[in-house]
C-alpha cells in the first residue's frame, strides 16, 4: 500500500499550500455579497407568513407605505410578473423552491415570504415590514416527525405498501433474508438539520434598464444566471452574477432561493440597487435544510459473516410543492458485496420549507443507517467490525456490473486501525477505561461519488512573467482559488505567487457548480487544456517573431518547461523565459482557452467512480455526571491524488466536526401548533464548537484515479462527513451498552 500523502514535493501539486486568498480574507479586504455598496442603494426585507398552512386573506400595507424612507411595499398584486424557471440539461434552470415568490395566496410553510418592504435604510425596511398587517384563513400544519403510511398518499414506511418506489434490486432479497442464519432488522432516524454557514444568504441587485447584475452568495453562478433570465424573460447575456467569496454554503447556496428574484424584481421596478440580506432566523425557514429520514435496514448473513441479503427502505420528508430527493440509497448498492439486494424509498409531504442538499446529501444519512446496521451485525456475530467489512468487500460494483476505477477501502481500514491502535480494543461493553473515564471505540466506512461536471477555463501568459487563470466557478471556502493557482503553476511553470486567479463571475468561462465535491476534478482538464493552448500560442510567437532566438525553427521544434522555451533538439539548457519572448514580440500576453466534458450522469459508464474512506472514533463516558465526549478521531481517505493536502485536511477536519454535531447535537424542531422552527437561532440550534473538537488525525492514501482526470484527483468535501455518525454511535454503544438509533444521541437515553 502506498504511504499516506505526507511526502514533501517541489511540484505545486500535492504540496501543502497556504491559501492564496488568505491575506485578503484575514485583512478584511475580501468582499462578500453584503459588503458591496452602491450609490442610491435601497434595502429590502421580506414580510414572512406567521402560519404554516392556510391562505392570505388580506394584506394591509397602508401604515407601512406612509413611513419615512419607505419606497415600496411589494406583494402579489404589484410585484410584476415573475415566471417559473424550467430545469434543463445538467444543472440549468434549477431552483429548490419551484414556486416563484408571491405566485398565489396559499401559505405552505411558516416564514414563507408574502410581501417585501423596500426602504432607504435597513432599519426603515425592518420597521415597514413589521408594520404590514395580514389576516389568514388558517389550517393546522402538518409537521409530524413520525412518518406513517396513512398520513399522506405519497408516503411509505418500513412496512412498505403498494406505493413503494424501487431504486435498486438484484436477486431475491426477501427470500434470502427469510432463510439467513443471522439477521438484523432495525430502523434508524436522522432529524432535520439546518445549514448554518456563517455568511448569511444575501443578494444585491442592480438594473440599468437592460442588464440585470446580481452580487450573490452562490455555489452556482451560471445556474442562477439562467434561472433569473427565465424568471424575468431576459436573454442570458443580459444577466450577470458575481460571487467573489462565499462564507460557506454546505449545499444551501447551490441553487437560488426566493430572495434572489425578489431583490431583482425590486431593483427593476425601482431602477435602483437593492440589497436583501436574509436573517439567521429566516435561514431556518426559507433557504433549505437536510430532511428528516426514517430508514429500515435488514441484513441477512451466514454465520461466518458473509452477507446474503440487504434491504434498505427509507422515507424522508419534503415540502408541499417541491421534489427534492434525499438519496439515502446512493451508496447502498455498491458499498458491500451481497447477491440479494433491494433499495426502496418514499416521501412524506410536510408544511415545511423546501428541503435541500446538505453536505453529503443522501449518502451521509444513508450510510449512517447501513454502517450502523453493519456494526450491529458484527456484534451479533461476535466479530470485529473491520473484519466483517473485509469479508464483504466487493470486487466490482455489483449494482452496475462494472469495475471500480479505483477502490482502496480495505487499505483505509488497515491504515486507520494501525494509526488508531485498534488492535488494543476489547469488545466487551464498558471494558476500556482511562483516567476514570469509560472509553468507547467505534468504526464506520464511507464513500462518495466521484465525477466531473463540464468546465471551461482560460489561461494568460504575460510579459511580466505572471500568469492569469480564469474560470466561472466559485470558491465557497474550500480552496478553489488556491487549487486553480496550483494547476496553472504546474502547467506553465509560473511560480504560485505570480499566478492571478479569477473566479465567481458569469462573464468568465463557464465553470461548474460548487457541489458534489466535483469542482477540483472538473477544472483539472479544462485548466490544463487552456494552459496548453496558451503555450502553443507562445511557441508560435517564439518561432515567428523577427529577431527571436527561435526565429528559424518551426513551433513543433520547440519545447516549453518551467516557464521557458527551448529547442527540443538542444535541450532545456539554452532556454529563454517566456516573458522575454513576449517583450521581444511587443506583446502584452498570449492566451488560451480550454474546456472539458462532464462525466456526471453518464448513463453508460465504463467504471464505477467513487472515493472511499473510514473513521475510527473514541468517546469518553462519565456516567456520574452524564458527560459524553468524542475524544479522538482518525480518518483515512482514498480520494486519488490530493492537490493540496493542507486544504484537504482542513476539509476533512471540518466534516468531522460537522459529524460530531450530527451525532450528538444538531436537530431542527418544529412547533406542532404553528409549524415554526422552534430553535431558529445559533443559541438554541446547538452545533459543535471549538470546545467539542478532539484531536483529529487525517490521512490520505495515494492512489491517483486517472479515469477522473490526468492528475487522478477526486473530490473530498463531502466524504469526511459520510459514515461518521455511525462510528460515533458504535463507540457510544461500546462505552455504555446503549444502542442509539435516532440522532442526535440524547443523554437521557444513556441514563439507564
Amino acid at each position: 500500500m502506498p504511504a499516506a500523502q505526507d511526502t514533501p514535493t517541489t511540484s505545486p501539486i500535492g504540496r501543502p499550500t497556504p491559501r492564496v486568498d488568505g491575506p485578503v480574507k484575514v485583512s478584511g479586504r475580501a468582499q462578500y455579497t453584503s459588503d458591496f455598496h452602491f450609490p442610491d442603494q435601497l434595502y429590502a426585507l421580506p414580510v414572512e407568513a406567521t402560519i404554516a398552512n392556510g391562505r392570505v386573506l388580506t394584506l394591509d400595507t397602508t401604515a407601512a407605505e406612509k413611513m419615512v424612507g419607505v419606497r415600496a411595499i411589494f406583494h402579489r398584486n404589484n410585484i410584476g410578473k415573475i415566471y417559473r424557471s424550467t430545469p434543463g440539461p445538467g444543472f440549468e434552470g434549477i431552483t429548490e423552491e419551484r414556486r416563484p415568490p408571491f405566485e398565489d395566496d396559499v401559505v405552505r410553510y411558516y416564514g414563507q415570504y408574502i410581501a417585501l418592504a423596500v426602504a432607504d435604510t435597513f432599519e426603515s425596511a425592518k420597521a415597514a415590514a413589521d408594520s404590514v398587517r395580514v389576516t389568514y384563513a388558517k389550517d393546522k400544519p402538518n409537521v409530524e416527525t413520525d412518518l406513517k403510511a396513512d398520513d399522506d398518499p405519497d408516503v411509505i414506511v418500513a412496512t412498505f405498501g403498494p406505493r413503494e418506489r424501487l431504486q435498486s434490486q438484484r436477486g431475491n432479497a426477501e427470500l434470502a433474508f427469510a432463510t439467513a442464519s443471522v439477521k438484523i432488522d432495525q430502523t434508524y432516524v436522522t432529524p432535520a438539520e439546518t445549514h448554518n454557514p456563517i455568511e448569511l444568504h444575501a443578494t444585491t441587485a442592480l438594473w440599468d434598464g437592460s442588464t440585470l447584475t446580481l452580487y450573490e452568495s452562490s455555489q452556482g453562478v451560471f445556474n442562477l444566471r439562467g434561472v433569473l433570465a427565465q424568471m424575468f424573460g431576459l436573454p442570458k447575456e443580459n444577466v450577470r452574477v458575481i460571487t467573489k467569496f462565499v462564507g460557506s454554503g454546505f449545499g444551501s447556496k447551490l441553487f437560488p432561493w426566493t430572495q434572489c428574484s425578489l431583490a431583482a424584481a425590486a431593483a427593476m421596478r425601482l431602477a435602483r440597487p437593492v440589497k436583501l440580506v436574509v436573517s439567521r432566523r429566516m435561514m431556518f425557514q426559507t433557504t433549505g435544510h437536510r430532511p428528516r429520514t426514517q430508514q429500515r435496514v435488514r441484513l441477512g448473513a451466514t454465520s461466518d459473516g458473509k452477507l446474503v441479503s440487504l434491504q434498505h427502505d427509507y422515507v424522508y420528508d419534503r415540502s408541499m410543492l417541491d421534489a427534492h430527493h434525499e438519496d439515502c440509497g446512493e451508496a447502498t448498492p455498491f458499498q458491500y458485496s451481497v447477491p440479494n439486494l433491494r433499495v426502496t424509498f418514499g416521501r412524506a409531504r410536510r408544511n415545511i420549507g423546501a428541503t435541500a442538499d446538505m453536505r453529503g446529501p443522501g449518502a451521509v444519512t444513508g450510510l449512517y443507517a447501513t454502517e450502523s446496521a453493519m456494526n450491529e451485525l458484527a456484534e451479533l456475530l461476535k466479530m470485529d467490525p473491520v473484519r466483517l467489512r473485509a469479508i464483504n468487500e466487493p470486487k466490482v460494483d455489483e449494482s452496475l456490473g462494472i469495475p471500480f476505477s479505483s477502490r482502496h477501502l480495505l487499505e483505509c481500514f488497515e491504515l486507520g486501525a494501525e494509526k488508531f491502535g485498534w488492535s488494543k480494543r476489547t469488545p466487551e461493553v464498558g471494558s476500556m477505561k482511562r483516567e476514570g473515564q469509560i472509553l468507547g471505540w467505534g468504526i464506520a466506512g464511507c464513500s462518495w461519488i466521484a465525477a466531473r461536471f463540464p468546465a471551461a477555463a482560460s489561461v494568460q501568459l504575460r510579459d511580466d512573467g505572471t500568469a492569469r487563470v480564469a474560470c466561472g466557478t466559485q470558491d465557497i471556502g474550500t480552496g478553489t482559488y488556491t487549487n486553480l493557482a496550483q494547476l496553472a503553476s504546474q502547467r506553465t511553470g509560473v511560480p504560485l505567487e505570480k499566478v492571478e486567479v479569477a473566479l465567481g463571475d458569469t462573464s468568465l468561462p463557464e465553470g461548474p457548480i460548487s457541489g458534489g465535491s466535483m469542482v477540483t476534478g472538473s477544472v483539472v482538464p479544462a485548466v490544463f487544456a487552456a494552459a496548453d493552448s496558451a503555450i502553443a500560442s507562445l511557441l508560435t510567437v517564439a518561432a515567428t517573431t523577427p529577431g527571436s532566438p527561435f526565429e528559424k525553427h518551426a513551433p513543433a521544434d520547440l519545447g516549453f518547461e518551467a516557464g521557458r522555451v527551448f529547442v527540443k533538439a538542444d535541450g532545456a539548457a539554452k532556454s529563454v523565459p517566456f516573458a522575454e519572448l513576449l517583450r521581444r514580440a511587443n506583446l502584452r500576453l498570449v492566451s488560451g482557452a480550454g474546456q472539458s466534458e462532464g462525466t456526471f450522469g453518464n448513463p453508460t459508464p465504463k467504471f464505477s467512480t467513487h472515493s472511499f474512506g473510514c473513521h475510527f472514533v473514541e468517546v469518553t463516558w462519565q456516567p456520574e455526571i452524564a458527560r459524553l465526549r468524542v475524544s479522538r478521531v482518525v480518518t483515512v481517505i482514498d480520494a486519488g491524488r490530493i492537490v493540496n493536502p493542507l486544504a484537504g485536511r482542513n476539509q476533512i477536519e471540518g466534516a468531522v466536526v460537522m459529524g460530531i454535531g450530527m451525532a450528538l447535537l444538531e436537530h431542527t424542531s418544529y412547533d406542532p401548533q404553528t409549524g415554526a422552527p422552534i430553535n431558529s437561532n445559533l443559541a438554541d440550534y446547538v452545533m459543535a464548537v471549538n470546545a467539542d473538537v478532539p484531536p483529529i488525525e487525517v490521512h490520505f492514501l495515494d492512489f491517483p484515479d486517472k479515469e477522473i482526470n490526468e492528475l487522478g484527483a477526486r473530490g473530498i468535501g463531502e466524504i469526511g462527513l459520510a459514515g461518521f455518525a455511525a462510528a460515533v454511535t458504535a463507540a457510544v454503544h461500546h462505552a455504555t451498552g446503549v444502542r442509539a438509533r435516532e440522532l442526535p444521541i440524547k443523554l437521557e437515553d444513556l441514563l439507564v
